[in-house]
């Protein structure tokens, strides 16, 4: 998107994005609960340190699926969503903590989370405002942390019914990553074992490696 959103643009974003998954939360659930994303699990968990106690931000954790996965493996597991419905069930299903934020207003601990899961959440995020937040994660990780995202490919921006998304490839996204003081570990697309061309979703793992590029 060329033109400059200004903050009502954004709170507009932010407020009909979560009153769509406000409006459908239990839809929502039933429809996600039984995705296997096991992959993508296999892919977060081999970056991060091999014990038990780890402490994770499952960003935009919804009704509490992985949050409740990674809590079962024995790790300290936080859960953060802008959808109050969302939250409330997250907490009833995975008996973790959830945080209630805005992703365009995070408000982090700094260089307390081993690894951050961002399953299908980042692509709700502006590109004018990408690099701002992936440096507010990057300042709650710890050193060495770990940024796992997936988010659906493209090269597009703008409004998807209700919810407003930004759609990048492996490149430009890679290029938001970099500024943002991470460094590529590896990715993949998915769902797996298709050919590319039905692979709507790209996975990527990144490390905190630096201080941010200066804008």
């Amino acid at each position: 998107m060329n033109t400059k959103l200004q903050e009502k643009d954004l709170r507009v974003i932010s407020e009909q994005t979560l009153a769509h998954y406000q409006s459908r939360a239990h839809a929502f659930w039933e429809g996600t609960k039984d995705h296997d994303v096991t992959q993508n699990y296999q892919a977060f968990l081999e970056a991060l340190p091999q014990r038990k106690g780890l402490s994770i931000l499952d960003l935009g954790c919804g009704p509490g699926r992985d949050l409740k996965y990674f809590k079962n493996l024995g790790h300290h597991a936080i859960g953060l969503d802008g959808c109050p419905d969302f939250c409330q069930m997250a907490r009833s299903y995975s008996s973790c903590e959830v945080w209630q934020q805005d992703f365009l207003k995070l408000d982090l601990p700094r260089q307390f989370f081993d690894g951050i899961f961002a399953n299908a959440s980042l692509f709700h995020v502006p590109s004018q405002e990408l690099t701002r937040v992936l440096r507010e994660l990057h300042q709650s990780l710890k050193e060495n942390g770990i940024l796992f995202s997936s988010n659906p490919r493209g090269d597009f921006e703008g409004w998807n019914g209700q919810r407003y998304g930004t759609y990048l490839e492996l490149v430009e996204y890679q290029n938001f990553l970099k500024r943002s003081g991470f460094s590529l570990v590896h990715n993949y697309y998915r769902p797996q074992g298709k050919p590319c061309h039905e692979q709507p979703w790209l996975a990527v793992v990144a490390k905190k490696c630096s201080g941010p590029k200066p804008l």
